[in-house]
């Protein structure tokens, strides 16, 4: 690869990565947890998470109130009352050691969430939202209909910081079952979509720099495995417990793009893992190619990170 050609790659991958962090310098996802209702009954009713402690309204924040005003997809608005019976209802049969977050409130940080189910997923499942930073990491889902029917789950947990339950909804409560999808394949498809770029674009510019795939295959990827095969499996677990925002970026990929940077460094160019060229030329291409992966990891991050939660 000519010198100026190598200069106006690196340029461009520099300014790229720039942009990128600006797209990015945001505050970041926030907690979320949606409870899928499957056969919802068929009458009114009210689903709330349960957090751990009893309930001290002069220590706790409520939000709820007597009406809450809806906004409808063609822009209207609704004003959907307080069902002051199913709110007893619930109230009635909180746990002892518990307290609702919505019926009654959260201590400390707030949640944003309603009683009453906002719409439907593709399967017609009912879809009820606990979102923001009061999300309790331990909960437990309660829900109370009309006719008076009660039924609690067991203790649940939060695994990352964006999924989803459904309830299996039965008229006979015995019968309820929850259903929590496992955080296996989300692992393995971030792991996957972040590793196997990374390998895809640092082996093309092996073949820019001019570098003999045939002499230089297995150097190339026992580097590769070692270094960015670890980025991965990090970015899989800091990713889904933190989520993707500029803490991300500033605090996590940043300084490991650095310190792999000087990994590969040291191994092609202080090591000589790279035949054919100069050590020089080694150095360039480590420092070309990760660059060009970092800015590839700023694109894939959070698209690839909201693909994940979509399945979990």
């Amino acid at each position: 690869m000519k010198r100026k050609s190598l200069r106006t790659l690196v340029c461009a991958l520099l300014a790229s990565l720039a942009l990128t962090t600006f797209a990015f310098a945001d505050s970041g996802p926030k907690p979320l947890l949606i409870v899928r209702v499957k056969d919802a009954p068929q009458e009114p009713y009210y689903l709330d998470l349960l957090a751990e402690g009893n309930w001290d309204a002069s220590e706790g924040n409520s939000r709820l109130k007597q009406s809450t005003v809806i906004t409808n997809s063609d822009g209207s608005e609704t004003t959907v009352p307080l069902n002051e019976d199913l709110l007893a209802l619930l109230l009635d049969n909180i746990p002892a050691g518990w307290h609702a977050c919505t019926a009654q409130g959260t201590f400390g940080a707030p949640i944003f969430s309603h009683l009453f189910s906002r719409g439907t997923d593709a399967s017609g499942n009912a879809l009820h939202r606990f979102g923001y930073v009061g999300v309790p990491s331990t909960y437990r889902i309660i829900l109370v209909t009309e006719s008076g029917k009660v039924w609690v789950s067991d203790i649940l947990n939060r695994r990352v910081l964006q999924s989803s339950v459904t309830v299996n909804w039965s008229d006979d409560t015995s019968a309820v079952t929850v259903s929590v999808p496992s955080t296996i394949p989300g692992y393995l498809l971030q792991f996957v979509a972040t590793l196997v770029p990374t390998f895809l674009i640092e082996g093309a510019l092996l073949l820019l720099f001019r570098y003999s795939w045939k002499k230089n295959w297995e150097a190339f990827l026992l580097v590769n495995v070692l270094t960015q095969g670890f980025l991965a499996v990090a970015s899989v677990s800091v990713a889904a417990h933190s989520g993707v925002s500029a803490w991300y970026f500033f605090f996590f990929l940043l300084p490991a793009e650095l310190i792999i940077l000087l990994v590969e460094l040291y191994l092609y160019a202080g090591c000589g893992f790279l035949t054919g060229h100069s050590k020089g030329r080694a150095a360039a291409y480590a420092i070309t190619a990760n660059l060009a992966s970092a800015v590839l990891g700023y694109y894939l991050a959070e698209p690839v990170w909201r693909l994940v939660v979509s399945i979990l």
